[in-house]
């Protein structure tokens, strides 16, 4: 067969395994051989993965989107219920722009903890976030105060966004969010009224999972009131085209989350960003918790139309796709970072 041909490929596997997910020869081995052959292709045709991948023009860098302090599943007891509070640049002009402005918050955010808790361990959770012994209000304010040390302006230079990892805490036999770490236990409508606060006070440029996994009607609410802010589903729509179908209806998710693993191959999860693009839903590839230093991801947020990527700001595994989104800049196929909506 064609080894860049992602249908052939899909076939396949599909020939084999006819399971919805995968379950005769398991997922993993479905998305690493999705992702060898079309890769192994590119090599042999002497072209970047993201070009065989999207042969027309034009291209665009997304907007790194890094993990800055964290907590929840991420980190242990002690830190912050909310998973993750990421950075994004807006205000860069180049990758390796945006790139020093997440390294030098991630620093600053370091010294602003320090300030206030002499016995931080520099503890930091799965993805090179900072994970002190702080709450969640603290902890937004700790970032807000380290985005004004470093001179940038909150929502022009750059702006941050919130994982809130809904369903993690969310509690189905007494519908609410249990927020244990701090203490606190919200309804369906005190947490729309919560990450509608978060959203206007933090001028979050995005947020994802701000309710659990199967409240498309509150997500929905939540994509209507802030048209200015990704409200990006995870867990609720998996990588899963027929699940953004769903969501379309209810009018829910202006974001989407793109994982390839989640998908099952890169066939799947090329024909979930399709559904998404004919929906004006925007698109985030992914990293995983566990990763390894594989930089596939950098070619296929490239290849996507991708708004930002999702990639931590530090670490071995981290920085590998950091830096084969500069090595891409050598390319003069790339015509510039994408532009973000008003937020």
């Amino acid at each position: 067969m064609q080894a860049e041909s992602l249908q052939e490929v899909f076939d396949a596997l599909r020939s084999i395994d006819k399971t919805d997910n995968y379950a005769t020869i398991g997922g993993s081995v479905a998305y690493a051989l999705s992702i060898a052959a079309v890769d192994s292709a590119a090599k042999a045709l002497n072209i970047p993965l993201f070009k065989l991948l999207k042969a027309s023009k034009p291209f665009s860098f997304p907007f790194p989107l890094g993990n800055i302090l964290g907590g929840g599943a991420h980190a242990g007891p002690g830190t912050p219920d909310i998973q993750e509070i990421l950075a994004c640049p807006v205000g860069a002009k180049s990758i390796v722009e945006a790139l020093e402005m997440n390294f030098k918050l991630h620093a600053e955010t370091r010294k602003v903890i320090e300030s206030i808790d002499r016995r931080f361990t520099y503890g930091r959770g799965d993805e090179g976030a900072w994970a002190p012994n702080v709450n969640n209000d603290r902890a937004l304010e700790i970032v807000e105060k380290a985005v004004k040390n470093c001179g940038y302006t909150l929502g022009k230079d750059m702006a941050i966004g919130i994982d809130f990892a809904s369903s993690s805490f969310w509690d189905e036999k007494n519908n609410v969010y249990d927020y244990a770490r701090q203490g606190i236990k919200r309804d369906a409508g005190e947490q729309i009224e919560f990450a509608n606060r978060l959203i206007r006070d933090y001028r979050l440029i995005y947020t994802e999972d701000p309710v659990h996994e199967g409240d498309f009607q509150s997500m929905a609410t939540l994509t209507k009131k802030n048209p200015g802010t990704f409200v990006t589903g995870d867990d609720m729509l998996v990588t899963n085209a027929c699940k953004v179908k769903e969501a379309v209806k209810y009018g829910a998710c202006s974001g989407a989350i793109l994982k390839v693993n989640q998908a099952g191959s890169l066939y799947d999860a090329m024909k979930f960003a399709e559904e998404c693009d004919k929906n004006d839903i925007k698109i985030i590839t992914s990293h995983r918790s566990g990763e390894s230093i594989d930089s596939h991801i950098s070619h296929i947020a490239i290849a996507t139309g991708s708004k930002m990527i999702k990639t931590g700001v530090l670490g071995g595994e981290r920085v590998a796709k950091l830096n084969e989104l500069v090595r891409l800049t050598e390319y003069d196929l790339i015509e510039g970072m994408a532009e973000l909506s008003s937020a």
